[in-house]
Order: C-alpha cells, then structure tokens, then sequence
C-alpha cells in the first residue's frame, strides 16, 4: 500500500513525571514515533505557559482526531491513578471515563514499564483488563517497537484470513475415507514457512498419507456392473480432496523449493499414483474399466500440477515434468516395458458417459468430469485449458500420444495468456525453458508440421484451432 493511502495516527501520551530518567525515556519514546511518521501530542512539545493543563489533557483523550492514547504505566502512575490525585490522577479519571463507557475501545493502549513480583504488570486498575506492551527494559522496547507501530497504523504483523468456502468434504453427500493427509499437510506447510530441518520427513508422511487415501478408493474386488458408472463419479468426486492437497502442496514448496528437487518429488509422486489405476495384486481378473476413477483422478491431478506450476513460474520443472522417463507400473514392466512417457498419465473413462449428460454423446467425459470439478478460486478451469494446451503441445514435440479433452471447451479464435504473452521475447523465453527448443521459427515449425498429421482440427475439435491457441504464427516476435 503507498504511504499516501495510510491513515496517519495521532497520538496522545499520558505518564507520570516519576523521575526525570522516566521523563527523558517517554520523551526518546515520542521522539521516534515522530521518526516513524506518527503525529504525537506530548506535554513536553504541546503544553506552554500559561496553557490550562486540565483541559489540555481533557482535548487530548476526548479528540477524536486522537486516534491511540499511549497510557505509560509504571508504579507511581497506578500510585497516583488509583489516588486519583491531581494531574495523572485528573487524566486518568478523563481516560477511565472514555475506556468504561466504550468496551472494545483499542485507542488506549497499557505501555507497560514495571512488572510486579507475582509476573503482573504495574498498571491502574482501570487499565488491569487491557492487554499492554511490554517496554521495561530498552531491550524489550526495541523488540517491541514493531508491534506499536503497526498498532498505530492499523496494519498488525497478523491478520486474520479472508473466510473462505465450505469445504468440499463437509458440503458432499459422499461419504470419505478418513483424511490423515489434511493433517500431514498442515505439519509439512509449518515445517516449510518455519524453515524447519528434516523438510523431507515431512513430505514423505504427506505424500505417503495421499497415497494411502487414493489407495483406499482403489477397486480391490469385482465391482457390480449396475450403477457402476455413478460408482465411478462418486469415487471421483472422494478423489477430488487430495486432488485440492496435491495442488496445494505444489504450490506452496513451489516457492521455496530448489526447481530439481520438486521436479524429482512430483515425478515420483506422479509414478505411484499412475500405479494406483492398474489391476491390484490380489485380483486374478481385470478390467481396464474399474481403474476409471483412478485414470481420471491421474489425470486430473496432472493438470492441476501443470497448472500450479505455470502459476509459480517453475519453468525449468515443467521441462523435467515433461521430458522425463516415469517408472512402468509392475505389470507393464513384466512385459517388457521399462519406463514411460508423461502421456500414460492421461485417463479417458468411458463408464462416465451415461451419467453425465444422459443422452448425449461426450467426445470427452473425463474432460466433462474436471470442467464439473474445477471449483477452486486461485487455478479456473481456463488455467486447466491452458495447462492441458501446453501438455498437448510438449507431447506433439515428442511425437506421442495426449487427446485434450479440455479444448473442446476453448473459445472459438481463443488465444490463451501464456502463449499471447510468449510474443515477446522475455515470455517467450519460459515457453523455451519448459520445451527446451530456443528459437521460435523451429518450434512453430515443428508443431505445424506434426499438427498436420493429425486430425484433431478437422474432426472432433472442429472448434479450436490449436495454431491459434498455441499463438505459433507469433511467438518471439516482440523485442
């Protein structure tokens, strides 16, 4: 906030001339509050001769321009308060009468300066309830200048947050698994913004704790075939809490975690969770169908974390993300195939199709399912389009395989932001980090060219024009 729209504060300060040591500290007291641009009122500037004391001390704490009265309290001030003897004693009663007829008045504020033997603080009774700050010693004035300065200013170093939605677990018909990753979680976001050692313990009981509640959704039996389509969109819809945590923990070590650490977390993360929609060992039979829930949860996640990634400007991970090999689940691997691309993330659920729009056909009910979905208020579901564009586009480079169910949902002639701003050079560099191709004609080039092997465009996306998305005809063209 610039310092012209801060409401400057005006104070008034009200102590007892103890000693002249006292006197000299409150007026040092007065003198950097002035420093820190606070206007203050203090007998020492604003009492001349032949000025009536009373009254001035009665404008002081009644003024209405006065916005704190700063209430010095050591033991000759309650002394005197409490006497209710002439000076401290007039100005106390004028206090007290404001702070009694006003409960939740903040404009008095206890400076305290003595403690007593019982650990108290010094202070006239009619200050005893309010909550003081502790400047008995040099030291702890200078601890605690901060907290006084931003009192007075109206910006505390702890605000409360915003109140935000209900969450989902609460407003949902679904009964869910017992969440433990809700706490893992909390413990991981203290570890990180405390700078706390052993991060990595954390982590791991957090996302151990995420595994455990997608495994729980799992299909470990032969499921019924009736209803088993609503199965799946109420699996999908317990799934969705973790969905929320993952994302969140993307972007929360996204801003202090090293860009190849994360990257190495979220490929691993990312390789257990594609496990999760293969057939489990204990079932002899299986069908590809049961694992729908899983697939779209996978998929889902992926372009939450895409997403997550763009907005916390880790570029260099999303090149990681993108062009490294993921670990086969065992039943792959016992085939023969070792490592996989990021494209058999991608899930389709056909078992959707029935229950989502009755009726009509759906080119994508996955992509359907995540629009549904996408209720969170910092990554919109045109962050997802976007998201999925890019993956679209990294699996173009690499010649495989990723059908993005979510442009069926573009705009006509739509341009997304990341790639509208890669026209000019400084942005265009990001989109060069994450595809790892420097010069804009190559890259353009080699994305019309495969494009025009497919055909998305004139076919099913008969709405979208990825070039255009993708902004290909100008990217790096603006110095």
């Amino acid at each position: 906030m610039a310092e012209a729209e801060l409401k400057q504060p005006k104070v008034f300060i009200s102590y007892s001339w103890s000693s002249t040591h006292h006197q000299e500290m409150v007026k040092l007291w007065a003198d950097r509050l002035i420093h820190d641009g606070v206007d203050v009122m203090l007998d020492i500037y604003d009492l001349n001769e032949g000025d009536d004391k009373y009254a001035f001390m009665e404008s002081m704490v009644s003024d209405e321009d006065v916005t704190h009265v700063l209430v010095v309290c050591d033991s000759k001030y309650k002394e005197r308060a409490d006497a209710r003897e002439k000076g401290v004693g007039t100005e106390s009663t004028i206090i007290s009468s404001e702070v009694y007829s006003q409960v939740k008045q903040s404009k008095f504020i206890p400076i305290l300066c003595e403690f007593g033997d019982n650990g108290e603080p010094v202070a006239p009774v009619f200050m005893n309830a309010r909550i003081g700050i502790n400047f008995s010693t040099p030291e702890a004035a200078n601890e605690n200048w901060e907290q006084l300065t931003r009192l007075l200013y109206g910006k505390p170093l702890h605000v409360k947050p915003k109140k935000g939605s209900v969450p989902s677990y609460i407003t949902s018909d679904m009964p869910l698994p017992a969440n433990e990753a809700r706490a893992k979680f909390e413990s991981l976001k203290q570890a990180v913004l405390q700078e706390k050692k052993g991060l990595r313990m954390f982590r791991e009981d957090f996302l151990d704790a995420v595994l455990s509640y997608a495994d729980e959704v799992r299909i470990k039996e032969r499921p019924s075939p009736d209803n088993f389509g609503n199965k799946v969109l109420e699996d999908c819809g317990k799934l969705k809490v973790v969905r929320n945590q993952i994302c969140d923990w993307v972007l929360l070590e996204a801003s202090s975690t090293i860009e190849d650490e994360l990257a190495e977390e979220i490929i691993g993360l990312l390789e257990k969770l594609r496990e999760l929609k293969t057939k489990p060992n204990d079932l002899n039979v299986w069908n590809n169908n049961w694992g729908d829930a899983l697939a779209v949860f996978v998929y889902e996640t992926f372009l939450y974390i895409v997403a997550a990634l763009l907005k916390a400007r880790c570029f260099q991970t999303l090149h990681e993300i993108f062009t490294s090999s993921y670990v086969a689940p065992i039943e792959r691997v016992q085939r023969g195939v070792e490592l996989e691309t990021f494209s058999d993330l991608y899930g389709n659920a056909d078992s959707l199709q029935d229950v989502l729009r009755p009726g009509e056909k759906l080119y994508s009910p996955s992509a359907e399912l995540i629009k549904i979905q996408a209720d969170r208020s910092d990554i919109s579901f045109k962050d997802l389009i976007q998201a999925e564009t890019l993956t679209f586009m990294m699996a173009i480079l690499q010649e495989d395989y990723w059908y993005p169910g979510t442009l069926h949902y573009a705009e006509h002639y739509e341009k997304l932001p990341f790639f509208l701003r890669a026209a000019q050079h400084k942005n265009f560099i990001k989109l060069a980090t994450i595809t790892g191709i420097a010069d804009a004609s190559e890259l353009s080039n080699k994305l019309k060219e495969q494009l025009g092997k497919m055909q998305f465009n004139s076919r099913s996306f008969y709405r979208s024009n990825f070039e255009l998305l993708m902004n290909l005809d100008n990217l790096d063209t603006v110095k």
